[in-house]
């Protein structure tokens, strides 16, 4: 609402003008934590990306051998591309399943992203956004 000062001016009372800061900070608050969250999410994909390509690396080395491997050499999986998720390690091989994980660099480095595999079960992604070495 504007009102109408002394000598005629226009303008906002200073109540009105703290109200408007207030709602601004309130909803700072609370948006700013869920965009953090979106764009971590979306940092993580590129994590679920690079196991996806671990996976088919997999699959085609348990074609030819019928076992599964944590060669990386043998994989040959290409990471160059990648801006967050430059490595991966692959754990728990047996002869129908392993796990296979990644974590973030830089400002992605408190992302892990695991990826457990079994031939019967198909693979499952776990996400963990808190990670701490």
């Amino acid at each position: 609402m504007v009102r109408k000062t002394r000598g005629g001016r226009k303008g906002f009372t200073l109540v009105e003008l703290m109200t408007v800061v207030i709602i601004v900070g309130i909803l700072a608050v609370i948006s700013v934590p869920l965009y953090r969250a979106q764009v971590d999410k979306a940092r993580a994909a590129e994590g679920a990306a690079l196991l996806g390509s671990v996976l088919t690396a997999e699959k085609v080395y348990y074609t030819e051998h019928k076992s599964y491997t944590d060669d990386q050499d043998e994989l040959g999986v290409d990471t160059t591309g990648n801006k967050y998720f430059k490595a991966y390690d692959v754990t728990d091989k047996a002869d129908d399943s392993f796990k296979a994980e990644t974590i973030g660099t830089g400002v992605a480095s408190t992302i892990k992203v695991r990826m457990e595999y079994t031939n019967g079960g198909g693979a499952e992604l776990y996400y963990d956004y808190n990670y701490e070495e």
